[in-house]
């Protein structure tokens, strides 16, 4: 049997934590080291980079972090795989190749191309399909030290090493599919280790050590960390993670579509988590794109209102500012008022609520002098105690990010070898979606009995939660801690009381998802984000806050589960 394929990760975003990469090298055995650096955001962060610079496009701190570890990897036999490369694979492959030569390190580099489908899609800033693992494992079996993908999944930096390790086929649907669980827990870094966690009071988490998993052949897997490192992991900071940015019982990929009402998790001792059960299918025909564009300039104003009359200030300045707009009104408007004043407060700060104004427009000179002429003009002329957090400044380009599907056949994916050969991926043996059965709703467990003693408590005393975007959709993932808790919850948070309970999203689409083997109801809502994370279309423009939000709001909850 093939001995375990021990992978880690040293980055979860294009920001993340710079000396991780030394740290995963020094912290203990490895086999490979994954960085994710791409997001959506990113990709339009990247695409405005390289309007400036053709040569850029590509995620220049990855380059800074291999200037003092490239010859450490190498004496350690670490193998590096990034989708670092954005919407230049090719030419970060070159830069690392420089930065070899010059320290004086023999690594072989190879990368993967043709996710960039730009030609395709006139207007876009950037189009770029999701790739699977295969050009990667293409570029390992090659013998290269160094792999630089463009986009491609987050798991697929795991599917990709696990395949050419054990020598898998693509058709090992359920190892595949492990490996994408697996893939999915460690791609977002110290998220799985206590970061960013609903029950961070649980361990230390003022440094979480970054994840590993220990990969094992029949797609089974053990999520870990190094000795001595900060943060725990156990089944809530596992369970948290995969819940994170998904949907409903099927999670598809390019590589294979990997069942997450199979998933097992079990302690396996202090900061182990087994990962078993996982069931794949077949990957779907299509190929997701990722495609960005700009969508026009957008400012914003605060007000600050202070004291007394705080709506009767805020109806005053928005009459103002209307009659301003009546010259040249942005062709989107929105107003919304924070109410962070308390009654006697002791500090000013905490006397005053905010009036946050929000204008978007394909015209720069609508949201940028006329907002900040009649926004400045009003400082002696409206409420008393006028004044705001900034002045307007000019206005900024948003971004719109847009999802569609092209067959997979459609796209040229291409491992580009150590030696320069250039090796084309087939496409892999799809299923056909319309054929295939929808997963029926799993039984619930007994409900809490009748008459059961309750009180009025958070919901978060109780149940964790995580959620993120996806485009102009939102997940919030709830699960429970014990049976008994799952028990209640499972019959209580339906979707009406999820859109009672958090109102933005009550006259949106909502869709529950049951996965009992997690204990878990994982909520997707439909447009609460506008046009994506770069449009800013709300207060919490990636939902980053929307689990910790629902965890705050009160329900009857049974006595004994408090």
């Amino acid at each position: 049997m093939t001995r375990p394929l021990r992978i880690g990760n040293f980055s979860g975003f294009y920001g993340d934590r710079a000396d991780a990469l030394r740290e995963m090298l020094t912290g203990g055995e490895l086999d490979v080291l994954t960085g994710d650096y791409l997001a959506e955001l990113t990709m339009l962060i990247l695409g405005r980079d390289r309007l400036k610079d053709p040569a850029a496009g590509y995620a220049r701190t990855f380059l800074r972090q291999l200037e003092d570890t490239l010859g450490l990897a190498h004496e350690r036999g670490v193998r590096i795989v990034t989708n670092a490369g954005g919407l230049n694979p090719a030419g970060l492959a070159d830069a690392v190749r420089a930065l070899a030569v010059r320290l004086g390190v023999p690594v072989r580099v190879a990368h993967v191309e043709g996710d960039d489908l730009g030609a395709r899609f006139p207007g876009a800033l950037t189009a770029h399909a999701y790739l699977g693992g295969a050009g990667i494992a293409a570029c390992l079996r090659a013998g290269a030290d160094v792999v630089v993908t463009g986009r491609v999944t987050d798991a697929a930096l795991v599917t990709g090493p696990a395949a050419a390790h054990f020598g898998w086929a693509r058709t090992d649907h359920d190892r595949l599919a492990g490996a994408v669980v697996a893939g999915h827990v460690l791609e977002c870094g110290t998220q799985a280790t206590g970061g960013n966690y609903a029950f961070f009071r649980d361990g230390d988490v003022r440094r979480p050590g970054f994840p590993l998993a220990e990969l094992h052949e029949d797609g089974s897997s053990v999520i870990t960390k190094h000795p001595g490192t900060g943060g725990f992991v156990d089944v809530g900071t596992v369970t948290a993670q995969l819940l994170y940015e998904t949907g409903g019982a099927r999670y598809a990929g390019p590589d294979v579509t990997a069942r997450l009402d199979t998933v097992r998790l079990t302690q396996d001792g202090p900061d182990r988590v087994r990962i078993d059960g996982v069931r794949g299918e077949a990957p779907p025909p299509d190929l997701k794109v990722g495609r960005t564009r700009l969508g026009g300039f957008r400012n914003e104003v605060a007000f600050v209102l202070t004291g007394l009359d705080v709506e009767d200030k805020a109806a005053l300045v928005r009459e103002q500012m209307a009659d301003a707009f009546a010259k040249s009104r942005p062709q989107e408007v929105s107003w919304e008022l924070v109410r962070t004043d308390r009654d006697d407060a002791a500090s000013e700060e905490t006397a005053s609520a905010l009036l946050r104004l929000v204008v978007r427009d394909p015209d720069q000179a609508v949201v940028g002098r006329a907002l900040t002429a009649a926004a400045v003009e009003l400082a002696l002329a409206s409420y008393p105690g006028f004044h705001v957090l900034a002045p307007p400044d000019k206005g900024a380009p948003y971004g719109v990010f847009e999802a569609s599907y092209v067959p997979q056949g459609d796209v040229p994916h291409v491992a580009v070898l150590p030696d320069g050969r250039r090796v084309t991926v087939d496409p892999v043996a799809v299923r056909d979606t319309r054929a295939l059965d929808a997963v029926p709703e799993p039984p619930l467990p007994e409900p809490v009995a009748a008459g059961t003693p309750v009180r009025r408590a958070p919901l978060g005393r109780v149940a964790g939660a995580r959620s993120g975007d996806k485009g102009g959709d939102a997940n919030a993932g709830v699960w429970a801690r014990d049976d008994a808790a799952w028990a209640w919850l499972a019959h209580t948070l339906t979707v009406e009381r999820f859109r009672d309970l958090l109102p933005e999203c009550r006259d949106l689409p909502v869709t529950r998802h049951v996965l009992p083997r997690l204990r878990a109801l994982n909520f997707v809502v439909e447009g609460v984000l506008g046009a994506g994370v770069a449009s800013r279309h709300r207060f919490d423009p990636q939902a980053k806050a929307l689990g910790e939000w629902l965890r705050s709001r009160h329900l009857d909850i049974p006595e004994d589960l408090l």
